[in-house]
């Protein structure tokens, strides 16, 4: 069976106005302000918390790893009260999927966001059922770049990693399809926009309506 495998941030869904709101409760907790914005800073938030406090803590002149470390379950907890607050689906998204699940293509879910909150935020949404498999950053010893969640996520939604793509939007993703040796196909609707151009995925879709034609072209 032939998969079609998406990222879940910055793909599927603009999760971050909820991810920035939680960095941002954490700056609170250190007695600073609100050090991101959830317009300015939306790419940032789209390559996890982590990368969210180190921005927020250099702006602070601040930032060191220990502070990082000790900040980000707080960030993690924060995110999960508060999980679906801003965060929609991209439009075409879901009735995207749905056309693909018609026509024969097993569809799946792999993401560096940890799987328990990942789950969260789809169940919340009401689409976690639509997919066959979801992957997250701790399901497995490794993430992506690495190609083996990817390949994780098309076994577990019965289809054969062989033959699978990879929908995303982030040079991360741009790599993981290439480690694995299949197609990838990158957003351009996402933070990054057509910069994502420059990674010189297989195919760009700039929106969902384009995808049937594209995953009809490198899966046939």
């Amino acid at each position: 069976m032939k998969t079609v495998v998406f990222d879940l941030d910055g793909t599927l869904a603009d999760t971050s106005g909820d991810l920035i709101a939680a960095a941002n409760a954490c700056f609170q907790l250190m007695g600073e302000g609100d050090m991101l914005d959830p317009q300015a800073d939306a790419s940032t938030a789209l390559h996890g918390g982590r990368a969210m406090l180190h921005l927020g803590l250099t702006r602070l002149g601040r930032s060191n790893e220990a502070v990082i470390d000790e900040y980000y379950p707080v960030l993690l907890e924060a995110y999960a009260q508060a999980i679906d607050v801003h965060t929609v689906m991209y439009p075409g998204a879901m009735d995207a999927v749905e056309r693909l699940k018609t026509t024969g293509y097993k569809t799946a879910i792999c993401t560096n966001k940890p799987e328990g909150l990942a789950r969260l935020l789809m169940g919340n949404l009401g689409v976690l059922e639509a997919f066959g498999s979801l992957i997250g950053a701790d399901t497995l010893p490794v993430r992506k770049p690495d190609p083996e969640p990817l390949r994780e996520a098309v076994r577990q939604a019965g289809g054969d990693p062989a033959q699978c793509l990879l929908v995303g939007d982030t040079k991360t993703d741009r790599k993981t399809a290439e480690r694995a040796g299949v197609p990838s196909v990158l957003v351009t609707f996402g933070p990054d926009g057509r910069s994502v151009l420059d990674l010189t995925p297989d195919a760009t879709i700039d929106s969902y309506d384009q995808l049937d034609a594209v995953v009809a072209r490198l899966l046939g």
